[in-house]
C-alpha cells in the first residue's frame, strides 16, 4: 500500500472505536484531529494537507453528515471516509464516499483507504473528449493547458458519465443511478453540488 497522509477526526469518547491502531504498521502519516471544527482549521490554515479524511461520527456528539459537508466545502477533491455506529443510519450524507458501520475490522478499514488513494497504473483506463482526459484508475482529471487535478470516486465517476455519452442528455435519474446508485430523486441537491464541481474542472472560467 502507497504512503500516504491520512486525516483522521474522531473524538475522545471512552469506550468508542478508534481507528487508530489499524495505521499502526502502515507507511501512512497519520493526523488525529478530535473536532470536525479542529480539522475544517486545519485544511483551511494548510496545516494538514492529506489524501484521504476517516470521519468517525460514532465518537462524536455532532452530525457526521453535516461535518463531511463542511469538509467537502473546504476541498471537494479529497475523499471521506465515514464511520458511524450501527445505531445511526440515518447519518448519512453522499458528501461522504464511503461508509463503514460498526464493527468492522482494521483489515477493512484499509482496504477501503486503499480503494479510495489515488494510484498511478501502467494501465491505466482513460476516458478522452475533446481536450479533457479522464483517468479511471488514478481518479484525476487533466485538462489540456490546465494540468491534471485529483478528484473524489463520485466527481470520477460523474465525469465519466458525461465523457461516455457526450452527444445525450443525462437524466438526474441516469446520474443518480450510476453514480449513486439509487433510484430516489427526491432531493437532487447533492447532484447538483456535484455537478457545478465537475463544471469548476473542466471550464475555462
Amino acid at each position: 500500500m502507497q504512503k500516504a497522509v491520512i486525516m483522521l477526526v474522531e473524538g475522545r469518547r471512552a469506550g468508542q472505536f478508534t481507528a487508530v491502531p489499524a495505521f499502526e504498521k502502515t507507511k501512512h502519516t497519520l493526523k488525529l484531529y478530535h473536532t470536525g471544527s479542529a480539522a475544517i482549521a486545519a485544511l483551511n490554515q494548510n496545516q494538514c494537507t492529506p489524501n484521504l479524511i476517516i470521519f468517525n461520527a460514532a465518537t462524536m456528539r455532532t452530525s457526521g453528515a453535516r461535518t463531511c459537508r463542511r469538509l467537502k466545502r473546504v476541498n471537494p477533491k479529497l475523499s471521506i471516509i465515514h464511520v458511524r455506529a450501527a445505531d445511526k443510519p440515518e447519518d448519512k450524507t453522499a458528501e461522504a464516499d464511503a461508509y463503514l458501520e460498526q464493527p468492522f475490522t482494521p483489515r477493512k478499514l484499509l482496504n477501503r483507504v486503499k480503494d479510495l488513494l489515488p494510484v498511478d497504473h501502467a494501465n491505466e483506463e482513460v476516458v478522452q473528449y475533446g481536450h479533457i482526459a479522464l483517468y479511471l484508475t488514478k481518479k484525476s482529471v487533466e485538462i489540456a493547458g490546465k494540468g491534471e487535478s485529483r478528484l473524489t470516486p463520485k466527481l470520477t465517476h460523474l465525469l465519466e458519465q458525461f465523457l461516455r455519452h457526450p452527444h445525450r442528455v443525462l437524466t438526474r435519474r441516469e446520474l443518480m443511478q450510476s453514480v449513486w446508485k439509487t433510484d430516489y430523486i427526491g432531493d437532487t441537491r447533492t447532484l447538483d453540488v456535484h455537478i457545478r464541481w465537475v463544471r469548476e474542472f473542466i471550464e475555462e472560467n
